[in-house]
């Protein structure tokens, strides 16, 4: 009898310890499910699955040739920054930055007649542009603009008073009503801590940018 009880808690002991291994593992097991999953996902949308009907891609990233540099350029001394807010409308055209410094224009163009064709990409704005100053904002605008019509794959890369970041048009198609459409991604390094988002947008018929869901 004595030998039963012993044999009995044993086995009950090996289950247990079965049981909590399977335990430990299945976090793990998840999450390299949910990593096939993205994996998937990421394929599916390349080869025309999510938003296919919407967005035909013509292209993924090819590499031309040495990464391009922004000359960053200071304010113009005319420049004055006025308060505007976060969301407004010019020329019919939404002007959204939730993050960073609010002002006219984009990149290097300071007046917004002058950066219209590229208001509408400021809706790709990330939370990092908190973190830098309007020159900096304005160096990554810069390379955002440079990048709707560098090769597909070039990095625009901008570097200014210890930030620095990339923009690169990683491929492009076209809408079933004929809009050229760019897929961006975007960079900024912050003392060794990188950001990194992707975004698309589409050229309309008047020649402006505006972001869309992809």
């Amino acid at each position: 009898m004595l030998k039963m009880r012993a044999s009995l808690r044993s086995s009950i002991a090996a289950l247990l310890i079965a049981s909590t291994a399977l335990g430990a593992l299945a976090p793990a097991v998840a999450q390299d499910r949910d990593r096939r999953d993205i994996r998937d996902d990421r394929r599916d949308d390349r080869d025309g699955g999510r938003g296919g009907a919407r967005l035909e891609w013509r292209s993924d990233r090819h590499w031309h040739g040495s990464p391009r540099v922004v000359v960053v350029q200071r304010q113009p001394p005319a420049y004055r920054r006025i308060a505007v807010p976060r969301s407004r409308s010019y020329n019919h055209i939404q002007v959204l930055r939730p993050y960073g410094r609010p002002y006219l224009g984009f990149g290097f163009h300071y007046r917004d007649r002058d950066a219209l064709r590229f208001l509408g990409l400021t809706a790709l704005g990330l939370f990092v542009f908190n973190e830098l100053n309007e020159t900096q904002q304005r160096a990554h605008e810069e390379a955002l603009t440079q990048a709707t019509s560098a090769p597909i794959g070039d990095a625009i890369i901008w570097n200014e008073a210890g930030r620095s970041g990339t923009v690169t048009a990683v491929r492009d198609g076209v809408t079933a009503d004929g809009r050229q459409c760019r897929e961006f991604q975007q960079e900024v390094v912050i003392g060794g801590r990188n950001t990194e988002a992707y975004g698309t947008a589409c050229q309309q018929t008047d020649g402006n940018w505006q972001v869309v869901d992809d």
